[in-house]
């Protein structure tokens, strides 16, 4: 049995509550650097994304017996994955606002966190990419670093696949301006 029969068995174990601890523990393995990933592209510290990420498996346990198997596990864990690092967004945009921390260092703020390590491209790529709205950051994210399809996108954003689209070329025609003005 290879590792993908074991997540789809592993679903049908979450509901059981003998076996939900095993398949809960099987998906955390397989998805764990996959949700990682996706939450760091999204936040881009890493203190911030362990923080995220640890939120986003306690949800993930708490709604096992919510999940009703209607959307495909992995856009399930990426929903929760994503809503939850909208939340922390807003919630580190609130407590900015009472912090009197203007929006504009936000970008100079996303820089200073970027990988000292990476390549001069990759920095660009980054920021270029920290001055996207919200939503189009994560569609970004999801598409070009995750190759997910926009059906499975719109799932997990509970956007129209057309929004998703626009969103993504939108944001690829705001890096490449940033990009070739930097």
């Amino acid at each position: 049995m290879g590792k993908l029969d074991h997540i789809s068995h592993s679903i049908q174990d979450l509901l059981s509550e003998k076996k939900q601890k095993e398949a809960f523990d099987l998906i955390i393995q397989e998805y764990n650097q996959k949700i990682y990933w996706h939450i760091r592209r999204i936040l881009i510290s890493h203190d911030d994304t362990n923080d995220v990420l640890q939120n986003t498996f306690i949800k993930i346990w708490r709604g096992i017996a919510n999940y009703k198997g209607d959307a495909k596990i992995y856009t399930w864990i990426y929903r929760i994955a994503t809503n939850e690092s909208i939340t922390f967004l807003n919630k580190k945009k609130k407590n900015s606002l009472y912090d009197n921390i203007d929006a504009i260092q936000e970008p100079y703020t996303t820089q200073a966190a970027i990988k000292m390590d990476s390549t001069e491209i990759e920095k660009r790529l980054e920021a270029a990419i920290s001055t996207l709205p919200e939503k189009q950051r994560i569609v970004f994210n999801l598409k070009y670093f995750e190759d997910m399809k926009y059906e499975d996108i719109s799932s997990i954003t509970q956007t129209s696949v057309g929004g998703l689209k626009a969103s993504y070329h939108l944001a690829v025609k705001k890096i490449e301006k940033y990009l070739t003005s930097n």
